[in-house]
């Protein structure tokens, strides 16, 4: 019945820590809480069963968990377990008496057994078994010795009895030291489970860390074993895949081989980089191109950093497809920039010669005979069209802030209108105006936003032909806070090659055309904060909308 504490112990122990810890109350209460359980059974047990020997010595090993309880659980469960074993000797002992009160509990014990229970609970196994001897002996030799005590008259004169005594008095001192044997096992099992989910749960938390940082680089990343197969990938991977593959799921490409996902183009590629990689070779930042696209690669492998065995191997994919227009684009601007120098500090000498020799050929034209009106009107046009390149050279390289004030951009069309409509009148074409009467004031610079709507309408009426129809279109955006501009022709259209690079200095498709028009354009339309898209389409037409800004109330 003592044993039954070997037994009750541990499974009480266990169960109750798992309760606790599903509701975070785990502490040195909840171990005190276990110790006052099974003691107190294994009491109860022992209590129930008791008898006596020889009708003289009680066989009650009840005290066993008692002491045990005590030196473990200190007063607080050391207070409660001697009462509820006092109550039981009380209770079920035929012979009850108050003197073997003293000689049957070890009840002048106790208070050694609680002194001791702070020292009792830091000390070693060893030191743990000998403090629980040096409590029980007295108390199993006034047990034994208690019928001499109460009857000094008393004699064993038996070889048999007194071997049993001697028995019984051996039995419960080894029995003691087991069941502390047994304590110790479980706390030690209890403890290194702990240690474990510990370590587990802070695996757990660590991965799902590395995962987060994973997702929230800005580069592609998968890691496979040494079989090639996934075992982790990056939000930004799997958005690489999904742009192939729309249906695919993170669990569809875990565990699978990664040249399954890759394109074709890409896959003898991947496939020999890893293959490189679980092998030990490191490549980093290999430019490769696939389709449109231009990409960094780096594949490395995975080792364990105490044996340097490779575990498998890591692809890192970064997209520098964005970051190669933006080096385009700042060449432009930087070409643009040497030409906005070059035009800023000539033009004052070629413009000073040029109007010279216009006025001189003007003064000659009136001089001459009419038959030759025709070459000095050709000649004078040519040295307009030099200065009005020079005029563009000028207005794209203007890096100043444009002077603004209220206007109405429904008045800057109007004020527009009769030049456009008498060039269309010239090429057979019609112009079509759909003004939205909401569209307020807006803080612009006129001159500019003529310039603007001049530049697209001309560009529109030479896409098209006779018959087509320029379209120029305002309308109120209230809840982008923006007005939006559109001037649409029914001219040609373009690709989206052409598309991508219409904005570009320099280039164009006019026989006699500098390809700075359009880039003057987005230089105005930057300017005033503003945004410029075009949308086209072969045979049908282009549009080009303005996003410009409403003005600060």
């Amino acid at each position: 019945m003592a044993g039954s504490f070997a037994f009750l112990f541990p499974l009480t122990l266990d169960k109750y820590v798992r309760m606790l810890r599903r509701k975070r109350k785990l502490g040195p209460t909840g171990f005190e809480f276990v110790i006052i359980v099974s003691s107190a059974l294994s009491i109860l047990l022992c209590s129930l069963f008791s008898t006596s020997l020889f009708q003289l010595i009680p066989l009650n090993l009840g005290i066993l968990p008692l002491f045990i309880g005590m030196l473990y659980g200190g007063y607080k469960s050391g207070l409660p377990l001697a009462g509820l074993y006092l109550l039981c000797d009380y209770y079920f002992n035929e012979n009850w008496s108050l003197l073997g009160l003293f000689l049957h509990t070890g009840l002048l014990l106790y208070p050694l057994l609680v002194w001791m229970s702070p020292k009792f609970r830091k000390g070693t196994l060893t030191d743990k078994v000998n403090k629980l001897w040096m409590c029980l002996l007295p108390a199993m030799l006034l047990i034994a010795a208690s019928p001499i005590i109460e009857n000094p008259k008393l004699n064993f004169s038996n070889a048999g009895q007194l071997f049993m005594i001697m028995f019984y008095f051996m039995i419960s001192v080894f029995a003691g030291g087991g069941l502390i044997y047994v304590i110790e096992f479980a706390l030690e099992k209890l403890l290194l489970k702990e240690q474990i989910e510990g370590i587990f749960e802070k695996y757990l938390r660590e991965e799902e860390k590395l995962q987060q940082v994973m997702d929230v680089a800005p580069l592609c990343m998968v890691s496979v074993d040494n079989d090639g197969n996934v075992t982790s990938i990056n939000e930004m991977m799997m958005n690489l895949f999904k742009s192939r593959e729309p249906e695919l799921t993170k669990n569809d490409i875990l565990s699978q081989p990664l040249s399954e996902f890759v394109d074709m183009m890409e896959k003898d590629y991947i496939s020999y980089r890893i293959a490189q990689a679980l092998k030990g070779v490191k490549v980093n930042n290999e430019l490769i191109r696939v389709g449109s696209q231009i990409q960094y690669t780096s594949t490395s492998p995975l080792t364990n950093g105490y044996t340097g065995e490779i575990l498998g191997a890591v692809l890192v994919i970064q997209d520098i497809t964005e970051l190669e227009r933006l080096r385009s684009e700042l060449s432009n601007v930087e070409r643009l920039s040497l030409v906005g120098q070059m035009a800023a500090s000539i033009t004052h000498e070629i413009r000073n010669p040029m109007a010279v020799v216009r006025g001189f050929l003007q003064l000659m034209k009136e001089k001459s005979p009419e038959s030759l009106d025709h070459y000095y009107r050709i000649v004078m046009e040519e040295l307009d069209r030099a200065n009005g390149i020079i005029n563009d050279f000028l207005s794209l390289a203007q890096n100043r802030i444009s002077e603004k004030e209220q206007w109405h951009l429904h008045q800057i069309i109007n004020d527009l209108s009769p030049l456009l409509w008498a060039d269309a009148n010239l090429r057979g074409q019609t112009i079509e105006l759909v003004m939205d009467e909401r569209v307020p004031k807006l803080n612009l610079n006129a001159k500019e936003i003529k310039q603007l709507l001049l530049n697209l309408a001309r560009n529109g009426m030479e896409a098209m032909e006779e018959k087509g129809r320029l379209t120029l279109q305002t309308s109120l955006k209230e809840q982008e806070q923006i007005v939006e501009l559109i001037v649409r022709d029914t001219g040609v259209g373009m690709s989206k090659s052409r598309q991508e690079r219409l904005f570009e200095p320099f280039f164009t498709t006019k026989a006699k055309g500098t390809g700075l028009g359009l880039a003057l354009c987005l230089s105005i339309v930057e300017r005033h904060g503003g945004k410029i898209m075009v949308e086209s389409e072969e045979g049908i037409g282009t549009t080009f909308i303005i996003h410009l800004p409403l003005a600060e109330s």
